[in-house]
Order: structure tokens, then sequence, then C-alpha cells
């Protein structure tokens, strides 16, 4: 009985199959390093700021209890991209038996292109994060000075005047992330988890974070950063980061998924099929997912000095 083209496809399927899924698993995914990921059955996610209540007043006796309201703030908006790559074999390296030269090759060039396109797509959000051309839910960028509160005034995820990565920047920016406060100006419980910085600055930032004593100094003073752990998941560095100089702390916020989020819509999904007319075999990958951010509280950036 003869092999027909459907036959003959479906027997070539578990081979890319695994070889696909041996390649993907093999790059680092930093984009987890960074994000809180959660699974998405919509179009698209949004999320609402709800504020909640100013300072309880002392109440004078005699008087009536005063009344506070809550309200909506800002939406978060999270649009979901469709991410695909096909590749084709022909029906003449099927039949002089090339597949295991010319499929592992194209099976992992196409591994390294989507895994390329989700790192560059979850960095990108970190590479414009200083650019009034790409704002959030508020309107304004991700690492601003003059992020709007819904009981008046602004939060800064920022020093005024920006440093390049040292262990008083460093310091500085620590103590400015404990004092951020909610939407209607109450003290919150923020606190610093990761440092997040680009290849040039691995060596800066291992220095002031795991050297025993302070760095580039000759007094035998404690490395107080380390000494306290204010950053207990230390640093993780992102090769997709496009400025030498910026660098960023993650907080609790993100932590608890409030921060910067990855949706993923549809899971890495491979198919395969035969061409007709031309006898090849069609091999296709494609995933839908959106990278963003909900509360700037969630990250404290600096571009350097």
């Amino acid at each position: 009985m003869a092999i027909s083209r459907a036959q003959l496809a479906k027997e070539l399927e578990p081979g890319l199959n695994s070889l696909f899924g041996i390649s993907y698993d093999q790059y680092q995914r930093e984009y987890e390093e960074i994000y809180a990921m959660e699974d998405s059955q919509r179009a698209f996610e949004e999320e609402v700021l709800i504020t909640g209540f100013g300072a309880a007043p002392t109440k004078t006796e005699g008087q009536g209890v005063s009344f506070d309201q809550a309200s909506e703030g800002f939406t978060a908006r999270y649009t979901h991209d469709t991410i695909s790559l096909a590749f084709a074999l022909t029906e003449e390296a099927q039949e002089d038996n090339l597949y295991d030269s010319l499929g592992k090759r194209y099976v992992r060039a196409l591994a390294r292109s989507m895994a390329h396109t989700k790192e560059v797509k979850g960095a990108d959000v970190l590479n414009n994060a200083f650019s009034s051309s790409f704002t959030g839910g508020d309107g304004v960028s991700l690492i601003n000075t003059a992020h709007p509160l819904a009981g008046g005034g602004t939060l800064a995820n920022r020093a005024t005047t920006m440093a390049d990565l040292n262990e008083t920047s460093l310091e500085d920016n620590l103590i400015d992330i404990s004092t951020f406060t909610d939407d209607r100006g109450l003290t919150i419980s923020v606190r610093a988890t990761k440092l997040v910085v680009p290849p040039q600055l691995v060596f800066v930032a291992d220095r002031i974070l795991n050297s025993p004593a302070r760095s580039g100094t000759a007094d035998n003073d404690l490395n107080a950063i380390k000494n306290t752990g204010v950053l207990p998941g230390g640093y993780t560095v992102n090769h997709y980061l496009n400025d030498p100089d910026a660098y960023f702390i993650l907080t609790t916020v993100t932590e608890a998924g409030e921060g910067l989020k990855m949706f993923q819509r549809t899971p890495m999904e491979t198919s395969m099929e035969p061409d007709f007319s031309t006898g090849n075999i069609r091999y296709k990958a494609r995933e839908r997912y959106s990278f963003g951010f909900s509360d700037p509280r969630g990250i404290f950036g600096s571009q350097g000095a």
C-alpha cells in the first residue's frame, strides 16, 4: 500500500515537535525574573485602580462620625500580541533523508526566533520606561516623578536627579521605595526585592550587593545593603536592555502581582501540514501574550547620570 503525503506528514511531526520543545527550553526566560505572570481568557485584560480611604480622623465627643468615599482610579489595559513564524521542508529534502541536517537546524532557528521576540517584548517595557511616548493607565511613563494620585499630589518612582548605579544612589533609591504612599497618602509597606541590570552593570551590581565590606572604600564599614538584606532577590541580568547605564529595582508590589505583569493568552502551539501542490511540509509556531504594568509602585528606575 502506497504511503500518502498525509501519512508522511504525521510520521515527521513527532520528531519535529520533540526537537522544538528541547531547543526552546534551553534558553533562559529572563522576562520571568521581572514580571508576575498570569493566564488570560480574553482578547485583552483591564485592571482598575481602586482607591481606599484617607487617614481616620479623631472624633470629638458628641460629634458625628466622619464619612469617606472610595473611588475608581485609572485603568491599565493589556492587549495581547500574536507572535507566529513558520518554515517549510521541501519534498526533495524529505526524499533524500535530509531531515536530520535541515530539519534540526530550522527548528532550532525557529525556537530562537520565538524566544528572542518574547524576550525583546518583555524588555521593551523597561527600555521605554522613561519615554513620554509610552504611557501607562495614569497617563505618564512607567518611570516618572509625577504619577498622579487620586487624593491629590504625585508619586515618584525615580530620583529627581538620576545617578549611575553605585552604593550611594542605590541606598537613596531603597529609602525612596520605603516611603511610598497609596493614592490617599497613607504610608504603605513596600520593599525592594530585586535589582535588574544590563550586562554592562553586572560587575558593579555584584560588588555593591555581595561585598562583605563597603565597595570601593578603604575603611572597614559593613556593606549595609548586604547586611540588612534589603534586596532579598539580589540582582538579575537582562541581556535585552538597551541602555548600558539604566537599572531598575523591583518591589513587593510586582511580587504580589500588581506591578509589572505578563499575560499568556495562548501558550506556544506548533502545527504541521503538507502542501499538495509543492509537496513541502510546512511547520508553524504561534503564541499570544502581552507585557505591561498596572501599579507603578512595582518598580523604581534610573537612567544613570
